[in-house]
């Protein structure tokens, strides 16, 4: 399962889910360390790791949206 690191608050970190947009709790240190807010992870083999690749695909969209409206 995929989520979006929402927001990070001390040694908690809030994911939103892709698939539900269910807001879950967990340790920051479960979570690699050079996360951010709006990271992509994923969890495999018992750990999360971070994918940047979809990070990167999905600030496109969020970049093209943005000037798709201020072309209007």
């Amino acid at each position: 399962m995929k989520y979006t690191i929402d927001r990070i608050e001390n040694d908690i970190v809030v994911l939103e889910t892709f698939d539900t947009m269910e807001m879950i709790n967990i340790k920051k240190e479960l979570l690699p360390s050079n996360i951010h807010e709006g990271s992509i992870i994923y969890y495999d083999n018992n750990k999360y790791i971070i994918d940047e690749q979809e990070e990167i695909e999905r600030r496109k969209k969020i970049e093209e949206r943005f000037k798709h409206l201020n072309s209007e």
